[in-house]
């Protein structure tokens, strides 16, 4: 979340164990808002599917390009599940197909299930949302494949680790092939493999800049892996929509 301090409430849980090779957390946002107030949140999201289950519907959300947003409004909540590749893949035949798109899931069962479990309210109601939910996942997916598991590996492996900087540093990590590790990124996630690994830099980034809004950009830049700061300030732009000076002049008002 680009300004955390403007979302209500924000839950992150983490996955039971049963749904461990699945989710990767699940995260509940719970608002009640005056009469006429919006609030609007922006996001630049993992490189990954979402399943959200709200009051009115589920969704499957695919991997994002750019930063999107969603304005809440009255009083609501949703429980969404930021899925691994391995469960991706048993939602959808085609997560390229859902980059920066969201399509409906039928489940009225789940959703039944999660809001009578966010009637109860306080961190019972979320613990037990969280389980309908990795339950509902688990029976979906069934017995998850070794070549699930080696997708799994491929995106904690550019979502986590800094030390990779390059796709083909993650294919040698990994023991395969460039275009193996491209067309699995394609399968199961939707997007590059150099696009995840940008998308993990330029959270870090935001996140360092919430932390310290004085921090030198060019430091931060090196830090990161950038050639130089003006290399930052492109990506930063081009996914965010506003410099790496501007996000800081917001984040510190």
């Amino acid at each position: 979340m680009l300004y955390p301090a403007q979302m209500p409430q924000l839950h992150r849980i983490p996955a039971p164990e049963a749904a461990s090779e699945l989710i990767s957390w699940l995260w509940i946002p719970e608002w009640d808002l005056p009469e006429g107030v919006t609030s609007r949140q922006e996001v630049v999201a993992f490189p990954a599917l979402n399943l959200v289950v709200m009051a009115e519907g589920i969704v499957l959300a695919g991997a994002t390009t750019r930063r999107s947003h969603r304005d809440l409004h009255g009083s609501g909540w949703a429980v969404g599940a930021l899925l691994t590749p391995a469960a991706a893949a048993a939602l959808s035949d085609a997560p390229a197909e859902l980059v920066d798109r969201e399509v409906a899931v039928d489940a009225e069962g789940l959703r039944a299930e999660v809001a009578a479990a966010m009637s109860v309210g306080g961190a019972e109601g979320r613990t037990r949302a969280a389980q309908e939910v990795s339950a509902w996942l688990v029976s979906r997916v069934g017995e998850v494949s070794e070549a699930a598991r080696q997708a799994n590996r491929m995106a904690a492996l550019l979502m986590t680790d800094a030390t990779v900087r390059r796709a083909d540093d993650a294919a040698a990590r990994l023991a395969v092939s460039l275009r193996t590790l491209q067309r699995m990124a394609h399968r199961y996630v939707g997007v590059p493999p150099l696009a995840m690994i940008r998308r993990r830099r330029l959270q870090e980034a935001a996140q360092r800049l919430r932390d310290d809004p004085g921090a030198d950009l060019a430091g931060l830049a090196a830090e990161l892996g950038y050639a130089d700061h003006a290399h930052l300030s492109h990506d930063f732009r081009a996914v965010l929509g506003l410099t790496p000076s501007d996000y800081r002049g917001r984040v510190s008002d």
